[in-house]
């Protein structure tokens, strides 16, 4: 015969205190004294049955509650979780996975009051449901800061890391969730390094279920958003993870796709990375993905190739693979995207830097498409800037200024003008401003209707304290004193007062230069403002 504990007088009277309260449906009963000890009784008890009373009742609460479950209600918890009856570990996990989902208990608190040992002890547990549960409940531990490091702690990245490979898609989810969410702290993503989780997501990657795709790609992610993780991410197996990642940009699934250009972007920081992604044939997968009908595919698909235009090495092999092209049916299909425009114009910044790039720019209709972006009321001011900038960049250039010169009309001409004149956005203002000023003579005719305006923004270059912008606002009142409409303004008092102000002050620059370098040669002292007279 097997031994049946005896139930004592006051664990009998506890349960049908709570037997009582739960069929009065009251949810201020169900949170009263009588209650809260009749669950502490019940808990402790060493007969099953009971501590199965006591574990629905939690449930019950759990799945009814309107609000948060005053703290002294999880005092029960560390005994039943200790239970050594398999009903009463599944539901009672269950309840606290319920509390955590629906944010009805202090997760800090849960670890402050001894709730986690043994969550993690039945990570170790023969029973799927109960692995389930308690890994849920750490998924959810994980999302506050100061239980990220308690977890680590206690030895919980281990129990993680197994169940990250289990054969139930259940648990692996709920173990990988955990793993994301526990790289969101920095020093607590070193610590998973350490304790071996890099192969562990590197096969992940492979998974079937796409929900764990993504998760050990997110984490991934977390994880090379610290350099100082490169190398041992990247010295898994020949080139392994980074095959693995170009694997996934072919991932019908868009959030999958989106975290991989990600995680490589944080990847490709290091130039070794990048000339491995060159010759891993990464650029002509991500060209391929550019049209997709989905607009984030695409928006992450260009940041990512921006990013590898960077590199000076790169551009000629992205050229030749007819990215120019590509950027340029890109800004037309997705004009009104900010991302899109923004990484479009830095990438054809990025390889315009070369002959071939230029002779790309030129055989496309590129600049065409920044003209156009322009007038884009649609996009933020910071795709504005990406697009001025390069329209700065290129105007710099010979071969490309004649091109730009010829498609610039009146409207383009007003947009510069205007975010010239803004006096908010100070790198907005001076790369407008650098384009017209570029151009010179070739629009003087265009900006007549905007004397006033342009003289305005001139005169504030003078005033401001950046060189630049004083050399700036200098260069372009020097060539349009040769244009009949601000002939007679350049020569007014009030533009040639600033400019015997910027003189005095470069003066009194080349003194003190010559005062600390007194034997360097005049040719290297700082020039003075020439007069426009």
């Amino acid at each position: 015969m097997f031994y049946k504990p005896v139930v004592q007088e006051h664990e009998r009277l506890a349960a049908q205190e709570l037997v009582q309260h739960l069929g009065s449906g009251s949810g201020s009963a169900l949170l009263g004294n009588e209650c809260r000890h009749a669950l502490n009784t019940l808990a402790v008890s060493e007969n099953p049955e009971l501590q199965q009373s006591a574990s629905v009742y939690l449930l019950h609460l759990s799945q009814h509650l309107p609000t948060a479950l005053p703290a002294e209600f999880l005092e029960p918890y560390p005994a039943l979780l200790r239970s050594s009856d398999l009903v009463v570990q599944r539901t009672t996990s269950l309840s606290l996975v319920n509390l955590l989902v629906d944010h009805n208990v202090n997760k800090e608190l849960i670890v402050e009051m001894g709730i986690l040992e043994p969550i993690l002890d039945l990570l170790e547990s023969g029973d799927l449901t109960v692995q389930c549960n308690s890994c849920a409940c750490v998924a959810m531990l994980a999302t506050s800061d100061a239980n990220r490091e308690a977890i680590v702690a206690a030895d919980g990245v281990l129990h993680i890391l197994v169940l990250a490979v289990s054969s139930d898609p259940r648990i692996q989810r709920n173990a990988v969730g955990a793993l994301l969410n526990l790289t969101r702290s920095e020093k607590v993503a070193g610590a998973l390094c350490e304790e071996g989780a890099l192969p562990v997501l590197t096969l992940l990657l492979q998974s079937t279920d796409l929900e764990v795709q993504f998760y050990s790609c997110s984490t991934l992610r977390n994880m090379a958003a610290l350099q100082e993780h490169h190398l041992r991410m990247l010295g898994i197996g020949e080139h392994f993870l980074l095959k693995s990642l170009l694997s996934l940009l072919s991932s019908p699934v868009e959030k999958n796709f989106c975290q991989t250009c990600l995680c490589l972007k944080n990847l490709s920081v290091n130039v070794q990375t990048q000339e491995e992604l060159m010759a891993l044939g990464c650029i002509s997968l991500l060209i391929a993905v550019l049209h997709s009908p989905a607009v984030g595919k695409s928006e992450s698909a260009i940041t990512l190739l921006s990013a590898l235009s960077q590199h000076p090495p790169n551009r000629d092999g992205m050229v030749e693979q007819g990215l120019v092209q590509a950027v340029d049916k890109l800004l037309l299909l997705h004009s009104s995207s900010s991302t899109i425009v923004s990484h479009g114009a830095i990438t054809i910044t990025n390889l315009s830097s070369t002959p071939t790039g230029q002779q790309a720019v030129m055989d496309s209709q590129c600049l065409t498409r920044l003209l156009k972006a322009l007038d884009l009321t649609s996009t933020t001011e910071d795709a504005r800037l990406c697009v001025v900038s390069c329209l700065h960049h290129l105007t710099c250039l010979v071969s490309l200024k004649p091109h730009i010169a010829e498609q610039m009309t009146a409207e383009h001409i007003s947009h510069l003008v205007t975010y010239a004149s803004q006096a908010e956005n100070l790198e907005l203002s001076f790369h407008a401003a650098s384009v017209i000023g570029e151009l010179g003579m070739t629009v003087a005719p265009l900006l007549s209707p905007h004397s006033d305006a342009v003289l305005g923004y001139l005169l504030r270059f003078l005033k401001n304290q950046e060189v630049r912008f004083q050399q700036l606002g200098i260069a372009t009142l020097s060539t349009l004193k040769n244009d009949g409409c601000f002939a007679a303004a350049v020569s007014g008092n009030a533009v040639q007062e600033q400019l015997c102000m910027v003189r005095t002050q470069t003066e009194r620059t080349s003194e003190l230069l010559s005062m600390v370098s007194p034997t360097s040669p005049s040719s290297e002292q700082a020039p003075s403002a020439q007069s426009l007279d």
